[in-house]
């Protein structure tokens, strides 16, 4: 009776998060769709929609860490299987989860610090909605975070443990105000073995903002009050609202009618179809915002198609594995806009200042595989109209997604939220309605179900990231940095080679988007101090952490193709070097050539 209440419980709460996911996304598609409506034919506007559609973004963000945390899909800078033998894959395996179940519960302890505050201010951040209102889903899906964590361990012993370690990491709430100092390293060393044990990252960041507030005897509020001052950023909604676009037109079939129409486009030529990888992977990517996501999801279409038309396969393996982040550098890119968040630089500049790099990584890229192509006397495949005109007529709806971001941004008809939710909008259309590939009532929302697993993994650490970066700005390490920097290095040139090699490793360890995060807001100051401005600085991040997306041993892309093509990973490392000489030469020339990235932008 008991074990079927609880698989009751499980079952009831599952598709509460569920329906949850599905509801908030929906209104922040509608929301934004319907004030673009109203505004240009009307002359109306919806009060508070906007700051409903960014809450939207803050619940999407905690619904979906709780999501990330139930299917064991949070980001990691390592997965912890390197130790396979029993009892130490165990004993590893307890203390990640105790590590996430500590971290968790102390942000939930710090959100009912805020919420209690709140509550006495009795202040509303929309119509009917007071803030504390808005902040419930923190704390809420904050402990379902911890209650998965600890349910993921296998037997009562386990789970047990996990939470003895976790109330013992606790306990140090008790510690002396005057002695908490000594524990700063004891901490960081804690968390770095988390980390290289294979415990989610944001376990890192939110462990090592709360421990800094709570060292200098900050209420520990200040940690969620930074997440939640996240929501103020009027395009941070575009991150989910661009990626649930890509899991769309992923789910949907868009990638089998891209490739074909790619194909069809390009394969006469010589290297056709080694251009044609590059620039469906650049196209699939500027809506997914993820390299790994194109790479699993193409993977199984270019590889195959690339070793058919006689390539090497130790090439195509390489141009798979590098082309998942070419897009990246194009819009609607997702971390073209979390920079611009970050940074407070217009999102329509920072897509402007990427589009000649973008053009020529892939360009150069394209221009390897019609070369290699021609030295190995690959030969093409005739040209036939009737072909291509099939391809354009099943994916002509396709090609008209960067149009209406293009047009609705830059023609200054929608805002960029108004321009993501209308994509959203079109690609349901698109795949339920047009090309019925996808369910309305099920596919569609199993798929908003998945983007936010993998939207909540992203945004939590965004949002630990700003807690972690704001202590550090706070007790001005950044204006330390950046004194001890100009009195070390005098030389712009020498400047500029250091922070390429520290982008590159900084990608190698953690993900794009934390990256851009936790050293944006460091080195900014620094490299304004040195007169680099700060979109050519945009647009040098993007392309080293692209890079390092690449670099042995620990870059993404590489762990991907790995796992999505059943390879030893020196085969790939072996794989993508001639792709990582390349990606160095587009390094230097933005670096050092800032005209690339400032001449349409007017600079």
């Amino acid at each position: 009776m008991v074990r079927r209440f609880i698989n009751f419980g499980k079952f009831a709460w599952r598709r509460f998060e569920n329906i949850s996911t599905v509801a908030v996304m929906s209104v922040m598609v509608v929301l934004p769709v319907l004030e673009a409506t109203l505004r240009k034919f009307f002359s109306l506007t919806l009060p508070g929609a906007a700051e409903y559609v960014r809450h939207g973004t803050l619940w999407v963000a905690f619904i979906g860490a709780a999501l990330a945390a139930r299917e064991g899909v949070h980001l990691k800078m390592a997965s912890g299987d390197f130790i396979k033998k029993e009892p130490f894959k165990t004993i590893l395996f307890v203390f990640q989860s105790s590590l996430a179940v500590a971290v968790s519960a102390g942000f939930v302890i710090a959100c009912f610090e805020l919420i209690s505050a709140e509550r006495a201010n009795l202040m509303n951040v929309a119509p009917f909605l007071p803030t504390w209102i808005a902040q419930i889903p923190m704390p809420l899906c904050m402990a379902m975070v911890a209650v998965s964590f600890t349910r993921k361990a296998e037997g009562w012993a386990s789970r047990i443990t996990v939470l003895a370690l976790a109330g013992a990491m606790l306990c140090i709430g008790f510690v002396p105000e005057a002695n908490r100092g000594a524990l700063l390293m004891p901490t960081i060393i804690v968390l770095l073995a988390g980390l290289l044990a294979g415990a989610p990252l944001f376990t890192v960041f939110g462990g090592l903002a709360l421990f800094l507030f709570f060292m200098d005897g900050i209420p520990l509020a200040a940690v969620p009050s930074e997440t939640y001052r996240v929501v103020a950023s009027p395009t941070l909604p575009t991150i989910p609202l661009f990626t649930l676009a890509g899991y769309i037109l992923s789910e949907g079939g868009a990638s089998k009618r891209l490739v074909h129409l790619f194909h069809a486009l390009f394969s006469w030529m010589p290297g056709g179809v080694a251009v044609a990888t590059v620039l469906v992977c650049a196209f699939f990517t500027t809506f997914t915002g993820a390299s790994g996501v194109t790479i699993l999801a193409l993977g199984g279409l270019l590889f195959p198609m690339l070793v058919k038309e006689a390539y090497p396969e130790r090439f195509s393996l390489g141009l798979v594995t590098a082309s998942g982040s070419i897009g990246l550098l194009f819009p609607p890119s997702l971390p073209i806009i979390i920079y611009g968040v970050v940074a407070a630089i217009p999102i329509d500049r920072m897509f402007i200042a990427c589009l000649i790099p973008g053009l020529m990584l892939v360009t150069l890229v394209s221009g390897f595989g019609i070369g290699l192509s021609k030295f190995k006397r690959i030969a093409s495949t005739p040209f036939h109209f009737t072909t291509l005109r099939r391809a354009i007529s099943v994916a002509k709806w396709d090609l008209l997604l960067p149009v209406i971001v293009i047009v609705g941004i830059f023609g200054g008809l929608t805002t960029i939220v108004e321009a993501a939710a209308l994509t959203v909008l079109y690609a349901i259309i698109l795949e339920c309605f047009i090309h019925k590939t996808l369910s309305f009532s099920v596919g569609l929302p199993r798929t908003m179900v998945k983007c936010g697993e993998i939207v909540g993994g992203v945004l939590i650490i965004l949002g630990f990231a700003f807690g972690l970066t704001n202590y550090l700005i706070d007790a001005e390490i950044p204006a330390l940095l950046k004194t001890w920097v100009q009195a070390t290095i005098h030389s712009k040139l020498l400047f500029l080679i250091i922070l390429n090699l520290l982008l590159i490793v900084v990608a190698c360890m953690m993900d794009i988007f934390s990256a851009i995060v936790v050293v944006v807001r460091i080195m900014l100051p620094i490299a304004t101090a040195y007169g680099i401005d700060p979109v050519h600085l945009g647009v040098m991040f993007l392309v080293n952490l692209e890079l390092g997306y690449l670099m042995p041993p620990m870059g993404l892309n590489l762990f991907f193709s790995a796992y999505r093509f059943e390879r030893p990973l020196t085969d790939v490392y072996r794989a993508v070097v001639p792709f990582l000489i390349l990606g160095a030469i587009i390094v230097a020339l933005v670096t050092y050539i800032p005209w690339l990235s400032l001449c349409l932008i007017g600079k």
